[in-house]
């Protein structure tokens, strides 16, 4: 069950983020597993296949680096900040925010048909890079912290605040998302949380699924990831609005 949901994590991620909705919540139903080590766990699985269609999408798509790299390692330390803060900061405090969010992003893709479709630039030089400096610095903080949907918020962000088409932004994403998740491991290993056999058989699993996930994305281009996008921000507003619920009922 756990490597059947990594590789389908990994396909997800490859496309358009958001993976963690399966993998964290099959990791959560292991006995004895606790949160933290879940989350480690989950964080090192994802660095494999995040670091894979980071690399099969930078053979094709040839992403700027300029822009990617600087943000990507912005993020790595804001994510090293967020789980950091994770153990202080409830879970509960978020979700309402994020799903709001969500629902304001769906509606603004759907309103939009063209949005994303072709890349045009919004901004330049170092307006530009701030807006990417400031998108990374804080996708990463919340990856760290919380996490769920984190490859779909840096997509959508590459794409309404700076103007690519999906496929790019995805591309960019992968980096930034490998980053972040890198970023909150390097913490979680340090505090021994990491079940090592269990995160590298998920991983193998995962590198599976983001190659084949990354494949079909170049293969149908940016309608495709336009699509499976909107069906993973609708599976994410779903989820979060049922642990509000269930939150507040219990």
């Amino acid at each position: 069950m756990l490597l059947l949901a990594a590789f389908a994590a990994g396909w997800i991620d490859a496309v358009v983020g958001g993976g963690g909705l399966l993998q964290l919540p099959a990791l959560l139903l292991v006995p004895g597993i606790t949160p933290v080590q879940a989350l480690a766990t989950n964080k090192l699985a994802s660095v494999f296949g995040t670091a894979t269609s980071s690399v099969t999408y930078a053979r094709t798509v040839r992403p700027s680096l300029r822009t990617v790299l600087p943000m990507a390692a912005i993020a790595l330390a804001a994510a090293f900040g967020g789980a950091s803060l994770a153990a202080f900061l409830p879970a509960a405090v978020f979700k309402p925010i994020i799903v709001v969010a969500l629902i304001v992003v769906a509606v603004i893709t759907l309103a939009k048909p063209a949005l994303g479709a072709v890349t045009r630039l919004k901004h330049r030089g170092r307006r530009h890079f701030g807006i990417a400096a400031v998108t990374g610095a804080a996708i990463g903080f919340y990856d760290g912290l919380l996490g769920p949907g984190t490859g779909t918020f840096l997509v959508i962000a590459l794409v309404g605040l700076l103007g690519y088409d999906f496929l790019r932004a995805s591309a960019k994403a992968k980096i930034v998302n490998f980053a972040t998740n890198l970023g909150a491991l390097l913490f979680f290993i340090p505090l021994g949380a990491v079940l090592w056999p269990l995160g590298l058989a998920m991983g193998a699993a995962n590198v599976l699924g983001s190659f084949a996930g990354s494949k079909m994305a170049l293969a149908r281009g940016a309608r495709f990831v336009r699509v499976i996008f909107l069906v993973v921000v609708a599976v994410l507003i779903v989820k979060l609005a049922a642990d509000i619920w269930a939150e507040h009922a219990g």
